[in-house]
């Protein structure tokens, strides 16, 4: 029975390292993984793996949260960004400072207006279009009006 069990937790490490080698995961989505490859099995064996993989450093939602953050970054605003680390399990510490590093909302704001108009709105239909673009993107209120506004100050 016991080799059963010691047998059960190295193929949930490799199978965690594998997922890991594929890229950076918060530690509630690999739990989910994990759990769901068990089925019936004994489902404790998981959080055991868990804790193995952060004290060896292969597992930490800090960096995870820095990875989706930086690839977001450049089509999401800080509240669409924040939203998506919640749903994969990181708390709000964690998605604070990888929103930190990312730079000023603005700047990404802008970048990607420009990319998909390029122009100030000259009518209230226009200018609502664009608004709610920016805002089905994340971005807050306070950094659409600028956008929208042609505004180049910070």
């Amino acid at each position: 029975m016991a080799s059963r069990g010691a047998g059960e937790g190295t193929r949930l490490l490799a199978r965690a390292v594998a997922l890991l080698a594929r890229r950076e995961h918060s530690r509630a989505e690999l739990a989910r993984k994990l759990k769901r490859a068990l089925g019936d099995e004994d489902p404790a064996s998981v959080e055991g793996v868990l804790d193995e993989l952060e004290r060896r450093k292969l597992l930490s939602d800090a960096r995870f949260a820095a990875a989706v953050a930086r690839t977001k970054a450049g089509k999401f605003g800080d509240a669409r960004i924040r939203h998506d680390l919640r749903a994969a399990g990181i708390d709000d510490d964690a998605a604070v400072a990888a929103l930190t590093s990312l730079g000023a909302e603005f700047e990404r704001a802008r970048a990607v207006w420009r990319k998909r108009f390029g122009a100030v709105p000259t009518s209230a239909a226009e200018r609502g279009k664009q608004a709610r673009f920016l805002q089905s993107r994340g971005f807050g209120p306070e950094t659409i009006h600028r956008v929208l506004r042609g505004s180049d100050d910070d």
